[in-house]
This record gives structure tokens, sequence and C-alpha cells, in this order.
């Protein structure tokens, strides 16, 4: 027996609806994954990445494409971010006025230390680096803004944790745990916790070689105009230059100039 299902006009625009969700979806999804390589992808590589037929796959780059947001190279058959991403992203950043603001001070921060200053926010349960000034040394840290480091085992991810309630802290994680980077790397709750008490008592965190073998970092809070943290500033370095002396010192230092930063932000400390 046949059965003829006819649909009406509101189920066809809901099903219409449906497509171009799903679409928007899977576009987002594509610029996402070129984003994540460096070098760019190809489209049988973005297919299989994101389980999607390679025709749908290239419907959908050539739509980026016309809008800017992705580009074709032909010398090595490889899509890569387009310009408009870039312009979208920067939209972004600038109705936040937070890089504009703390430049300034993250430039003297960086002249006055000889170290490498970051700024960073979070976003999830990972920290994202939005600005860096590097250090004029031959030996000096670089973090791609964009680049994103673990809460765990970063000084600008320790900065944000050690101002979260402990349910949020046990919730993250017990979804992500705590993976280990280097030998130094806090790998139970129990030692991140303390860690993170004595952080709060001093005002800033470090990551003592956690995050990257001979790497140190410093890092406090910037906080908005509410009091709740809004981003970290750190300063990192080799441990050939920074001991661990050196860095209870900048702690100091980086405190004080978040503190500068959240006032230029008009923000306002925890009382």
């Amino acid at each position: 027996m046949e059965i003829l299902l006819l649909m009406t006009d509101q189920q066809k625009k809901s099903s219409a609806r449906t497509g171009q969700v799903q679409s928007i979806t899977r576009a987002l999804a594509i610029l996402n994954t070129i984003a994540s390589s460096a070098s760019g992808m190809k489209l049988t590589e973005i297919a299989r990445e994101l389980s999607l037929a390679p025709s749908t796959t290239h419907r959908l780059l050539t739509t980026l494409q016309e809008e800017r947001y992705v580009q074709y190279d032909r010398d090595t058959s490889r899509w890569q971010v387009g310009i408009q991403a870039f312009v979208s992203g920067n939209g972004f950043l600038s109705s936040r006025d937070l890089v504009s603001v703390a430049r300034p001070y993250m430039r003297r921060m960086m002249e006055e230390n000889g170290e490498t200053v970051n700024l960073a926010i979070s976003e999830g349960d990972d920290v994202i680096y939005m600005a860096q000034v590097e250090s004029r040394e031959m030996m000096r840290v670089y973090s791609k803004p964009g680049n994103r480091v673990p809460l765990h085992c970063s000084g600008v991810g320790k900065a944000m944790l050690m101002l979260m309630a402990e349910k949020d802290i046990n919730r993250i994680f017990q979804i992500a745990g705590l993976p280990k980077l280097t030998d130094k790397t806090l790998l139970d709750l129990p030692s991140l916790k303390a860690e993170l008490n004595k952080s709060r008592q001093r005002g800033f965190a470090t990551d003592d070689e956690e995050h990257a073998v001979g790497l140190r970092c410093v890092a406090s809070v910037i906080y908005d105009e509410y009091a709740e943290p809004y981003a970290a500033l750190s300063i990192s370095g080799p441990t050939a230059r920074i001991s661990t002396g050196r860095l209870l010192k900048l702690g100091e230092t980086v405190k004080q100039f978040s503190a500068d930063i959240t006032a230029a932000l008009g923000g306002r400390l925890p009382s």
C-alpha cells in the first residue's frame, strides 16, 4: 500500500529554514577548521575532517569564497582563511577597546622589564591570547594572537582560574582533565587548588615551566566595571633570565599594571 504525504506551506517553510541553519552551521565549521591549520587545507581534508560529502564541501567553500571568508591557492590546491574573516574579527576587537587601551601599558611594561608581555581573555574552558608586545632580547617568547592555552598550566589561565568558584573549577576539570605538558604540570585538583589559593592571596598567578620547558610566566587580572574578571595580563621569559625570586618581583609589577589598565578601562578592583 502506498502512502502519499503532502507538506503544508508552513512545513515547507520550516524545512527550508532547517536546511538554511544547517548550511550556516556547516559553513562556520569549515571556516573554523581551515583557521586551525596554518598552511591551509585541501578540499578532501576538510570534507574528511567534518564528515561531509566533497560536493557539499565544495559548494560551501565556493559560497565562503564569494564573500571573501576563504580563498583558494591554486599553486598548493589549498583553502585558506580570507581577508573578510580578519575584518570581522577585527570588528570584535574594536568593539571592546581592550587591546587599544592596554597596548600602551603593555609596551611600557616590556620596556621597563625587558620581557614579553601578553594580553588574554578566557573563552569557554581555554584562554585566548589577544595581543602581545615582544621582548627585544634574542631569546624571547612568542605567542600568536588567537592561540589558545590551557587554564591549568599557564599564567594567564591560572590568573582567571584563581577567581572562579570551586564548583566551576571542578566542572571544568571533570570534563577537560589536567593534561600533562611538562614534568612540572600540576596533574591533580588538590595540588592545583592549593596553588590557586596562594595565587589568590598574592594577587597574581605563576607558571614555573608548567606549560613549556624553560619558560616562566606571571599573570594578574584586569577587571571590568562590576569588579568581575575581564582579561589577564602576563609577562613571560626564559628561566635563564627569570629566576624564582625575579618571578615574584615581576608578579608585583604585573599586578600594578593590571590595576592601571583596569582603571583606564573604567573598571574597578574587588573590595
